[in-house]
């Protein structure tokens, strides 16, 4: 078992690294990533007690912050640093690339418009009565929209890579809060530096 373990250690550093080095060169983006870790860390601890208010603080917090530093901030031109395109690194892409999380974000915003329009869902669940009641649906739902989300990439990646490809990007989804909060603490330093862009002098060929 020592080997597999290594591969699969090895795998998880790799996926880590490459999403640094090609998605991660704003300051700016750097540190929604650092506010994102933190309130995913949090959400986690709320899981336990209250999964509809973790859910929430991770979607309407964590995951708007983290892609807002995507799709805002993130350079889309030429990467100097990988001497690759943009399109290039959206098609190697191993999670959700921009494409994929515009579908994935719309499902997001979509969900508390239709548990507006129909509390029951047609009958599924018990509508709710008050404001609080109406959050903890949509704190649900949204649970349920990170677990599938989750789950859906990590069986496609099964099919369209391998079995450890997919338990790999799971296992680094599921970590990334922590990694991150290690990983860029020091952004939002950089960036009352004035320092927009990462020069990445660190991932540049030897």
């Amino acid at each position: 078992m020592e080997l597999p373990l290594k591969d699969f250690l090895q795998a998880l550093a790799t996926q880590r690294w490459d999403d640094h080095r090609y998605y991660h060169h704003s300051r700016i983006n750097q540190s929604l990533h650092f506010i994102s870790a933190l309130s995913f860390i949090v959400a986690y601890g709320l899981l336990f007690v209250d999964p509809a208010s973790a859910a929430l603080l991770a979607w309407g917090v964590s995951m708007s912050t983290r892609q807002a530093g995507h799709f805002f901030f993130e350079p889309k031109g030429y990467d100097h640093v990988n001497r690759a395109t943009h399109e290039h690194k959206e098609y190697i892409k191993v999670g959700y690339n921009l494409r994929r999380k515009v579908v994935l974000m719309t499902v997001w915003v979509a969900m508390p418009v239709v548990l507006w329009m129909s509390p029951s869902v047609g009958g599924l669940i018990e509508p709710a009565q008050s404001v609080s009641a109406g959050l903890h649906d949509v704190g649900l739902a949204w649970l349920a929209l990170g677990v599938a989300g989750l789950l859906f990439r990590t069986v496609h990646l099964f099919f369209i890579a391998d079995v450890q490809t997919g338990l790999v990007w799971a296992t680094k989804i599921l970590t990334d809060p922590f990694h991150d909060a290690m990983l860029y603490w020091r952004a939002p330093l950089a960036l009352l530096r004035g320092e927009l862009i990462d020069p990445m002098h660190h991932a540049r060929p030897k």
